[in-house]
């Protein structure tokens, strides 16, 4: 269903976090889900994966998430603060160790000269680690190919948050 590197990065994933016995949990945006996706296309990964949000929309981040109304008006869903309010929502929100929100714009549409096509911010919370930011400009590649690359993106971040 996935290509290889993205199953090969999710089965690290699930892997690893066996091993630390560390659960996990995504907070996603723009990728709708296709994180959790890619994990739970391996066998196991029940042992890892704890619940996904799919918060497409505003009210999904404040409701599911607890991520501030004001926040979003004041910043945009597409922001820093925003993901990592999410990232941090979802752990709290769960009985995981570690998170990672994406929120982008995927387009073909709804990009801005301050927020274009190919934008993502991505977060990762660990309980008693804190937050770390990542911002990735992948340019107007084309809907599919930014939310396949925003999913290898946050694959790697959780392995990262692993150590």
């Amino acid at each position: 269903m996935f290509p290889f590197e993205i199953e090969t990065l999710a089965r690290l994933l699930v892997d690893e976090a066996r091993e630390r016995n560390l659960r996990v949990t995504t907070a996603e945006s723009c990728t709708g889900g296709l994180v959790s996706a890619a994990i739970t296309a391996i066998a196991g990964s029940s042992d890892v994966l704890d619940r996904a949000f799919v918060t497409y929309s505003n009210r999904a981040k404040a409701e599911m998430l607890d991520v501030p109304g004001d926040l979003i008006a004041d910043y945009g869903a597409v922001s820093e603060p925003v993901a990592r309010m999410m990232a941090e929502g979802a752990v709290t929100n769960s009985n995981a160790h570690v998170a990672v929100s994406i929120t982008g714009v995927a387009g073909p549409g709804g990009g801005s000269s301050l927020k274009p096509v190919g934008l993502v911010h991505f977060a990762t919370f660990r309980t008693n680690h804190g937050i770390i930011h990542r911002v990735e400009r992948f340019g107007d590649l084309g809907r599919n190919e930014i939310r396949m690359e925003a999913v290898k993106v946050a694959l790697d971040m959780l392995r990262e948050r692993m150590n």
